[in-house]
């Protein structure tokens, strides 16, 4: 560990703006399950049929486009960054640009989803509202690392973060395509039965 000079208000305020993540994590966590469990008890309470559905179903889609899209760009720019084709300060900037696109595509899904009339039954609608939940609390928990990540040089390579960094960032990816692949494969296998 090197010795970085600084003064004691920078270390409080770098303190603090620890402090405020962890508790904007936890805020983001509490309110990502909550609009979950509320999509999904709603979603058995309310069912819609015929010409109402399937303009849900293809605006349900379009969220899941738009959504998913910003994902694939994104983790796209970060593999390319990770063999050294891309600089970390423009991963940061699309991954701003995209952040909205992501969270309104996944609001949406969401909100559409309550009348989609899923059959709550099947284990794999399960698996799939699991994989929903699960992705959404990744996304929240890779907050920190892209905070840490955003104040380095914009020049970093993969190799000057951390173990415990790189760690973060690998699973945090693997766990994003695992969940988003299950979800959409569950949903159009579903869509055929």
């Amino acid at each position: 560990m090197s010795y970085i000079p600084v003064s004691r208000r920078t270390i409080r305020r770098h303190r603090a703006s620890e402090r405020s993540t962890r508790r904007l994590v936890a805020a983001l966590s509490a309110g990502a399950v909550v609009a979950w469990l509320l999509s999904v008890l709603l979603s058995a309470a309310v069912n819609v049929d015929g010409y109402v559905h399937d303009i849900d179903l293809v605006v349900h889609d379009l969220f899941l486009v738009v959504a998913f899209g910003a994902i694939i760009l994104v983790d796209w720019h970060g593999f390319l960054w990770l063999i050294g084709r891309r600089t970390l300060g423009e991963i940061i900037r699309l991954d701003g640009a995209a952040t909205p696109l992501i969270w309104g595509g996944l609001a949406g899904m969401l909100a559409t989803g309550v009348f989609l009339s899923p059959h709550l039954e099947n284990p794999m609608t399960d698996v799939k509202l699991a994989a929903v939940l699960v992705l959404s609390l990744n996304g929240i928990m890779l907050i920190p690392l892209m905070r840490r990540l955003a104040r380095r040089p914009a020049k970093t390579a993969l190799g000057d973060l951390s173990l415990g960094q790189r760690v973060h960032l690998m699973s945090c990816l693997v766990v994003s395509q695992l969940c988003w692949w299950t979800a959409i494969i569950i949903g159009f296998i579903n869509a055929q039965s």
